[in-house]
């Protein structure tokens, strides 16, 4: 099989060669950065392409970017996706995208060179391959999510105010409703979202927390009456 590399660390880059070319295959090419990965793969025509996500200039996510390129102009090219941590939104990004066979693994995995060669081979063959820890933070992302779907309009729009620190008084006057609905909205709030009643009264918090975790950022609200 054909790979071309793409991984910025010599170190790592060198032995990723040295590995798959010892495991009979060939390297197509191996290059410190992305900027000139498509006339590679252009050029090259590998079967494989093992990119890391960080790459140079900004080391942010010049490597899942190139990966998404790859997998819109070359769909019939397998993509291995390498990262130092689990990047839950990019791994998301890469499964929903249309393309070929897809590996999404952790740098540590490497250091197991059977089961490394082993997720190339499958990969090669037409497999998706992905990483437990990938796999498990997004079952668990989903978890939270599904949580969420549980929740009214108005029951997220006034957990959205309570993750900004509004009080239910402040929540009636934004959303045009009696003290006496809120209240009704946060008390289902807490039992859809599983939050039981403590002496600590911390349920709160731990909503907006869920919220803020769930939404990826600040929240929005609307005013709907």
């Amino acid at each position: 099989m054909r790979i071309l590399i793409c991984e910025d660390s010599v170190l790592l880059r060198e032995g990723l060669v040295r590995l798959l070319e010892d495991a009979g295959h060939e390297i197509a090419a191996a290059l410190p950065d992305a900027g000139e990965l498509a006339e590679t793969v252009a050029a090259a025509s590998p079967d494989l392409c093992i990119l890391d996500v960080r790459l140079p200039p900004t080391f942010t996510d010049e490597g899942i970017r190139a990966a998404l390129d790859l997998r819109r102009t070359h769909p019939e090219l397998a993509v291995l996706v390498l990262s130092q941590y689990v990047e839950e939104r990019y791994a998301s990004d890469l499964i929903a995208a249309q393309g070929a066979a897809l590996g999404y693994l952790l740098k540590d995995r490497v250091a197991d060179v059977a089961d490394f060669l082993e997720s190339v081979d499958r990969i090669a063959q037409g497999a998706t391959v992905l990483d437990p820890e990938v796999v498990a933070q997004l079952l668990s992302r989903r978890i939270r999510d599904e949580r969420m779907t549980r929740l009214t309009e108005r029951e997220r729009q006034t957990l959205a105010l309570i993750a900004e620190g509004k009080s239910n008084h402040a929540i009636a006057a934004v959303l045009f409703v009696s003290e006496a609905s809120v209240e009704k909205y946060v008390t289902a709030i807490f039992q859809k979202l599983g939050l039981e009643p403590d002496e600590s009264g911390n349920r709160r918090v731990l909503a907006a927390l869920a919220h803020i975790e769930n939404a990826g950022g600040s929240p929005q609200t609307g005013t709907t009456r």
